[in-house]
């Protein structure tokens, strides 16, 4: 006879309240699947990169049509490309965008190449083979777009009389720093460089006119 003890009861945890909601495929459209509708299209934004609830629409109705399998939407794709678009920390409509592009495009690489896996005969070998390497070329273009995008973007920090501890190096001149780049002013310290050596200069002529005065 069984008992309580022999059965393992397994609890699911509950998902965080900042968790993404997922997307409930409706017979004529979708839903946030979310009990609070306000938080819920909160969220989806916030994984978009956007903060207008039009472009939410907009951005999240072009990802539901791209996650499509022979016509039918994918809610296990569609929840991919919203979780790789959230995983970007998007900070604009433009990086909304962007990023939009580059989860379809990585989702239609890969359905090519499950195409090509598959492909039974040389002609459909061949075009699932072009596809495929049309869209591997496009992700990396799409990724430097956005590194690009990124970097402009972000503001320049110039820092003046730079001092290090006894050991380490010091750049003179004004220093211009970006997210992961540190450039110094070439200029600048050539220019302190240059300072330096004309007033080593005048002090090396000012002795000697000492020394030539005492023995006179």
């Amino acid at each position: 006879m069984e008992t309580a003890s022999d059965f393992v009861t397994t609890t699911i945890a509950a998902p965080p309240p900042d968790a993404t909601p997922r997307i409930k495929l409706l017979p004529h459209g979708f839903a946030i699947d979310h009990p609070d509708p306000e938080i819920g299209e909160r969220l989806i934004a916030n994984a978009l990169g956007v903060n207008d609830r039009d472009a939410m629409d907009g951005i999240l109705r072009q990802l539901v049509r791209a996650s499509g399998i022979g016509g039918r939407v994918d809610e296990v794709n569609l929840s991919f490309m919203i979780a790789m678009a959230k995983s970007l920390r998007l900070r604009d409509s433009v990086e909304a965008m962007l990023v939009a592009q580059m989860v379809s495009v990585h989702v239609m690489a890969m359905r090519c190449a499950q195409q090509l896996a598959a492909a039974d005969d040389l002609a459909r070998h061949d075009s699932a083979s072009r596809a495929l390497g049309r869209l591997a070329r496009t992700f990396p273009a799409q990724i430097d777009a956005l590194n690009r995008y990124r970097s402009h973007s972000e503001p320049a920090v110039t820092v003046q009389n730079v001092s290090v501890a006894d050991g380490g190096k010091a750049i003179v001149g004004n220093v211009t720093q970006h997210r992961n780049l540190i450039v110094a002013d070439k200029s600048t310290a050539a220019a302190a460089r240059k300072a330096r050596k004309a007033a080593r200069r005048k002090q090396r002529r000012a002795a000697a006119d000492t020394r030539r005065e005492a023995s006179a």
